[in-house]
């Protein structure tokens, strides 16, 4: 730039552009509108639907503690990753409580200006008739002898489903009010079902427990398998009830792509509700849950427990008594360990499968050929040592610790391993039997049967009713929003050259309408009606 060139008009410009920071209040006005906008909504919809997903993925704590336990088990590198990022309590952690929360604001936010909005115009008449009806998407005009107060006092008959208002000159009609009720009652009923997710999370519980055919259950917290109570749950407020599974039917398909699935199962139960009180019978299924007292048991799925026991090297009685094995696939091969802390003259442990109808790959091994309980074998390690159960650490019943304990030894070396069966089988070249002696003196060990157990969840929400009208009143809004379809028609007539032009325009506020059909409808109307002055 030259010399004694004025540079203020330059620096001027440049200040122009430059945008002043906003005041705090400024700021909170701003990010309270961006929250509060319905595109904000839509996507923090759209987030709490897609971090739900890894809730129905990744077992959760809350659901099954065990399936957890295995999983971080399986994938040792995922596990301490998934467990930072709360994917194995998804509904419990903060960055999805801070998605509901700000969903919750935003569709308050967006609500109550809409309301007020909907209100106003539920109370506004109809927009006056426009100059030039011409213009508008659908367009009809006809002439006739009748006289113009006689076609707009026949209009405003026709128009009987509009909100009618007359000019002069025209009668101006709208319709489809609700549209707007029905895009708010389903956005009211979104909050409604949040706040009855949230309100059920804090005052209710959910449990979960697995009873063998026979056994027993009371409604406390000691007995349950794994128990999730609300934040503001009081676990002395538990339903004294209690009952006793004293029946399992399950059916498999045998055919088809779906063989080997359990296509039926229900579960027999005699509950009493209140101590001392009366015994009755039910039974549930899938979706079919036992109400008692506002608290709900569901069947959730079910499994094997193979009856076995154990005696000391002098044949007296350790162990004895079914014990459950949690299925891994749709097979029901399943893992199982036994405790056996009373063996003489060390603690014995047995960890391995049991396979429902047995079979037997060159490759694999033992294998499941069918889920149902036809040919069962039980295949088992044994480890002789410390159980450390006296530890004071609480040991899960489906895991066996083995610190402090060693494998029990063939004498080439090898890990002895038990394979027991009811059946004939023969898959080693020896047959394979109901009782096996261990080595060492340790005693010996008999499969005696077979039992099923089922896997309950026990649960209570106080307000369940809360989430199921807000999902009634959801669809009903959403019919509303969808089948009601707001609109405009106006009809203006006037004379010129001693007869009467009778225009009649309308205007669709929605897609996908039938408006030219309405308004072709409109003008017969109004045409039938003229003749009919016409010929009087």
């Amino acid at each position: 730039m030259s010399e004694g060139t004025d540079t203020t008009y330059g620096e001027d410009r440049n200040r122009a552009h430059e945008v002043a920071p906003l005041a705090p209040r400024e700021f909170g006005r701003w990010a309270w509108r961006q929250l509060t906008s319905m595109r904000t909504a839509l996507i923090l919809l759209f987030l709490l639907a897609l971090g739900a997903v890894p809730g129905s993925v990744v077992p959760q704590e809350s659901v099954d503690s065990l399936a957890a336990a295995r999983w971080r088990d399986q994938h040792e590198t995922l596990a301490p990753i998934y467990e930072k990022l709360g994917l194995f309590s998804v509904y419990d952690s903060p960055w999805f409580s801070a998605i509901y929360i700000l969903l919750m604001i935003s569709l308050v936010g967006c609500i109550l200006p809409r309301t007020k909005i909907y209100l106003t115009a539920m109370r506004a008449r109809p927009p006056k008739t426009p100059r030039n009806l011409a213009r508008l998407p659908e367009y009809r005009t006809f002439t006739t002898e009748a006289d113009p107060e006689a076609v707009l006092d026949r209009a405003r008959q026709v128009l009987s489903g509009y909100r009618v208002d007359r000019h002069e000159g025209s009668v101006a009609a709208e319709r489809g009010y609700l549209r707007e009720a029905g895009n708010l009652l389903f956005h009211v009923s979104v909050v409604i079902v949040l706040i009855g997710f949230a309100v059920g999370s804090l005052f209710g519980f959910r449990g979960g427990v697995i009873v063998v055919t026979g056994g027993t259950f009371a409604n406390t917290v000691s007995q349950y398998d794994e128990f999730d109570p609300g934040t503001l749950f009081d676990a002395g407020g538990l339903t004294p009830f209690s009952f006793s599974v004293t029946d399992f039917d399950v059916t498999f398909a045998t055919e088809g792509r779906e063989a080997g699935m359990a296509s039926d199962f229900s579960a027999a139960l005699d509950y009493v509700a209140t101590p001392g009180g009366e015994t009755r019978s039910a039974r549930i299924e899938v979706n079919h849950p036992l109400t008692i007292d506002g608290t709900k048991v569901f069947l959730i799925g079910h499994g094997y427990a193979p009856d076995i026991t154990v005696r000391d090297a002098d044949g007296e009685v350790v162990f004895s008594g079914p014990v459950v094995f949690l299925p891994e696939d749709t097979t029901f091969r399943s893992l199982g360990v036994i405790k056996v802390p009373d063996a003489s003259p060390q603690q014995l442990g047995f960890r391995g499968e049991f396979y429902p109808t047995a079979g037997f790959s060159m490759e694999t091994g033992p294998v499941t050929v069918f889920p149902e309980a036809k040919q069962p074998l039980l295949s088992l390690q044994v480890f002789v040592g410390d159980l450390g159960l006296d530890d004071g650490v609480p040991q899960s019943v489906y895991a066996l610790d083995t610190d402090e304990m060693e494998p029990v030894k063939r004498a080439d070396g090898r890990d002895f391993r038990v394979d027991l069966s009811l059946g004939e089988l023969n898959f080693t070249g020896d047959p394979i039997t109901d009782t096996v002696t261990l080595p060492d003196g340790l005693g010996s060990i008999t499969f005696n049967g077979v039992e099923k157990f089922v896997k309950l969840q026990v649960s209570r929400d106080p307000v369940d009713w809360l989430a199921l009208t807000g999902v009634s009143l959801a669809l009903l809004g959403l019919l509303g929003s969808l089948f009601i379809r707001p609109r405009r028609v106006w009809v203006a007539a006037r004379r010129e050259q001693g007869r009467t032009v009778v225009e009649v325009a309308g205007l669709d506020r929605s897609s996908g309408g039938d408006l030219a059909d309405e308004i072709e409808g409109l003008v017969a109307q109004l045409e039938d009606r003229a003749h009919m002055e016409d010929g009087r």
